[in-house]
C-alpha cells in the first residue's frame, strides 16, 4: 500500500495544464500569420525586372516570361525574327539541346549574346517591366519585341513620339555592338481596311521601315548593317482565336544575329573622349 503524498506525486506528472493555452495560442497565432500572408500582393512587376537581372548575372537562359519567376527574355528560334514561347523542358536549363540531332548536342550560349542581352535588360529595365518590350534571346541572337499598343496608333506607321527616346537608348546600346540588325513588322490575321496601306504585308513593312529609320537616322549604327522585312501575318506567336492574342502578334521585333560587343570599360574611355 503506497503511502497517499506518492499517489499524489504520481498523479500530477505529465505535461502541465498551462502547456494546452500555450499550443492553443501558437495555433492561432500561426493561423493569423497565414492569413495575413494570403492577402499580401506581390508587386509583380518589380519581381519580373529584378529576376531579369539575376539571371542573366548567372548566365541562365531563363530571363523574361508573362508569369511570375518565368522570363521578357525567353527562348527565340534560330532561324526566324518571330518568337514562339519556351517549352517547359528547356525554361530551367542554361543550355540548349537541338533535338534535331541524332545525339543531344549541348549547345552553350555564346558571350555577345547574354553579354548584349544583359545590356538591354539594364537598359530597358523598366519599359520591360511595364509591358513596353521585351527582351528575349537563344544561342544566335537577341531580339527586342515592341508591342502595337506601345509603338503605333492602329492602322498606322508613325511611331509614337514617346518611344523616340525609347528607341534612341536602344541605339546608343547597339552602337557598342557588332551584328547584323533585321527589324521584322508582324500583324494579326484580320485583313486591314486602310485606304492608305493595301494589307497586311504594306502596313507590317511600313512599321519596319519606319523603325529601320530611327536606327540608322544618327548614323551610330552603319546602314548596312540593318534590313527592313514585312511579316504580315505569317510568323504569329500564339494562335489568332482571341482579341488579346491578336494584340500579342501585333508587334515589331528588332533582332541582333551574333553580335559581338565592346568592353563597357572601352566604351566609357571612348565617350570620354569625344568631351571637349
Amino acid at each position: 500500500m503506497l503511502p497517499r503524498s506518492l499517489k499524489k506525486k504520481r498523479a500530477k506528472q505529465g505535461a502541465p495544464d498551462w502547456i494546452v493555452t500555450f499550443a492553443d495560442l501558437a495555433t492561432l497565432l500561426l493561423t493569423f500569420f497565414i492569413l495575413l500572408l494570403s492577402f499580401a500582393e506581390m508587386d509583380v512587376e518589380k519581381y519580373r525586372a529584378m529576376a531579369n537581372s539575376m539571371s542573366l548575372a548567372f548566365g541562365s537562359s531563363n530571363v523574361l516570361g508573362d508569369d511570375v519567376g518565368g522570363s521578357p527574355i525567353t527562348l527565340v528560334e534560330s532561324d526566324t525574327v518571330s518568337l514562339p514561347e519556351p517549352s517547359e523542358s528547356l525554361q530551367d536549363q542554361p543550355e540548349f539541346i537541338d533535338e534535331r540531332m541524332e545525339s543531344s548536342e549541348i549547345r552553350p550560349i555564346p558571350g555577345g549574346v547574354l553579354d548584349l542581352a544583359s545590356r538591354l535588360v539594364r537598359e530597358l529595365e523598366h519599359e520591360a517591366a511595364e509591358g513596353t518590350l521585351q527582351v528575349n534571346y537563344d544561342e544566335d541572337q537577341v531580339v527586342i519585341r515592341f508591342s502595337e499598343d506601345a509603338t503605333f496608333r492602329s492602322g498606322d506607321a508613325a511611331i509614337k513620339p514617346e518611344m523616340m527616346p525609347i528607341i534612341e537608348r536602344v541605339v546608343t546600346v547597339l552602337s557598342t555592338c557588332q551584328g547584323d540588325v533585321v527589324v521584322s513588322g508582324h500583324s494579326d490575321d484580320r485583313p486591314i481596311s486602310s485606304n492608305k496601306y493595301r494589307s497586311n504585308w504594306d502596313l507590317s513593312a511600313a512599321r519596319a521601315v519606319s523603325v529601320v529609320h530611327e536606327l540608322v537616322l544618327s548614323r551610330q549604327i552603319p546602314a548596312d548593317r540593318v534590313v527592313a522585312a514585312g511579316r504580315a501575318e505569317t510568323r504569329p506567336l500564339v494562335a489568332n482565336d482571341t482579341p488579346e492574342n491578336r494584340a500579342l502578334n501585333r508587334r515589331v521585333e528588332i533582332s541582333i544575329r551574333n553580335p559581338v560587343c565592346q568592353n563597357e570599360e572601352d566604351v566609357t574611355e571612348q565617350s570620354v573622349e569625344i568631351l571637349p
